[in-house]
């Protein structure tokens, strides 16, 4: 199957939208991909801020999206927007470092206020990194995602419903089967 690039943009370290991500990530697998985790912040700073393109984590990071056939690209929405740790990031990245890839975006956020985020701010900025495909993406609300004591995370059911659909989509547009189809098939 397809190779997945997983993408946090979030520079918090108990993210919500990571934890997100990281449990779509094991929706793929369970459909045949190979799914590469990548924090962002976990790049160094001084890379990001001072734009050293030739930075061996920046260098090795663009490796990462090259090799992948697919990126999901999670972030919390900042005043209307993506993180600002996500944009540095792909700042660094070549012109065309989605050329050829099916890219799912997410994110998540305080308020359905910031719905329109996915398509009036990251949407634009993925587009212009020539994707080959960018699949209806979803904004979740903080609110519906919950980490319990045990760190075991829950989403409420009529999110967990949509990101099972977009995830779906997303697999079937790198030839993967739904998760329902690959339990049973």
């Amino acid at each position: 199957m397809a190779t997945i690039l997983s993408v946090s943009g979030s520079p918090s370290a108990t993210s919500r939208t990571a934890r997100l991500l990281r449990h779509l990530d094991d929706r793929l697998r369970a459909q045949g991909h190979d799914v590469i985790p990548f924090e962002v912040r976990t790049l160094p700073a001084e890379a990001l801020l001072h734009a050293d393109f030739g930075h061996p984590a920046i260098v090795e990071a663009t490796a990462l999206f090259r090799r992948a056939d697919g990126i999901v690209i999670g972030t919390p929405v900042y005043k209307a927007a993506y993180s600002g740790l996500l944009k540095s990031l792909l700042d660094l990245l070549p012109q065309y470092a989605l050329a050829g890839k099916t890219v799912l975006p997410l994110a998540t956020g305080g308020t359905n206020a910031h719905v329109l985020a996915i398509d009036y701010a990251l949407r634009p900025v993925l587009n212009s990194m020539g994707p080959a495909h960018i699949t209806p993406g979803w904004f979740t609300l903080d609110k519906d995602i919950t980490v319990g004591d045990d760190g075991a995370l829950t989403v409420a059911p009529g999110t967990a419903e949509a990101l099972a659909q977009v995830t779906d989509q997303f697999s079937l547009a790198l030839g993967g089967r739904p998760a329902l189809l690959a339990a049973t098939g």
